[in-house]
């Protein structure tokens, strides 16, 4: 995926979410910017995330972010990768050591323009992160990086408990389990 497939996806990319569908328009415009792919882009940039599920769809793999202390999919910066599925994939190796992992679909699952806070000299700034449908192998071994604090497969009947008041994250939830995508 480069940059004129991603603004491509972005174009073809429908949602019935009206808060994707309210920042679409400003990802389709990121996509012009030489920028948008690297995190010295103070006003925002994109990122890659994997929205990582088991088989049998009951079970989805969370991250407790180091620096923000939240339950989180796993993902992160493109660090001027355009090709954001394997940014996605590469994240998702890299924070979790699995080996099983692969997609469900090469399409777009899912968009979300956070804000990040300010940490030292970086200013609070924009994550346009774009999301994947991953699956892995629950049973396989897992590695927490020097990222997470923590990293489990959580039951899809308690990520709600535990990720609060997280709409994208409640959102995939629910995308997950009305997807035709998903067996």
């Amino acid at each position: 995926m480069d940059r004129k497939s991603l603004r491509e996806s972005l174009e073809n990319y429908r949602t019935p979410f009206e808060e994707e569908a309210t920042f679409l328009e400003d990802f389709i415009q990121l996509t012009y910017d030489e920028k948008a792919y690297l995190r010295e882009r103070l006003q925002g940039h994109f990122t890659a995330s994997a929205w990582i599920v088991n088989k049998t769809r009951t079970h989805t793999l969370l991250t407790l972010h180091r620096k923000l202390n939240r339950w989180l999919q796993l993902g992160g910066h493109a660090d001027g990768n355009e090709n954001l599925l394997e940014v996605a994939m590469l994240e998702a190796q890299e924070e979790s050591g699995l080996s099983s992992l692969r997609f469900v679909d090469r399409r777009i699952f899912d968009i979300d323009r956070h804000m990040i806070p300010q940490r030292g000299d970086v200013p609070e700034h924009f994550h346009y992160d774009v999301r994947f449908l991953i699956e892995a192998e629950s049973d396989e071994p897992l590695q927490i990086s020097s990222e997470s604090m923590d990293l489990a497969w959580m039951p899809f009947d308690a990520v709600e408990d535990l990720v609060g008041n997280s709409p994208s994250i409640l959102r995939m939830l629910e995308k997950t389990s009305k997807s035709e995508i998903l067996m």
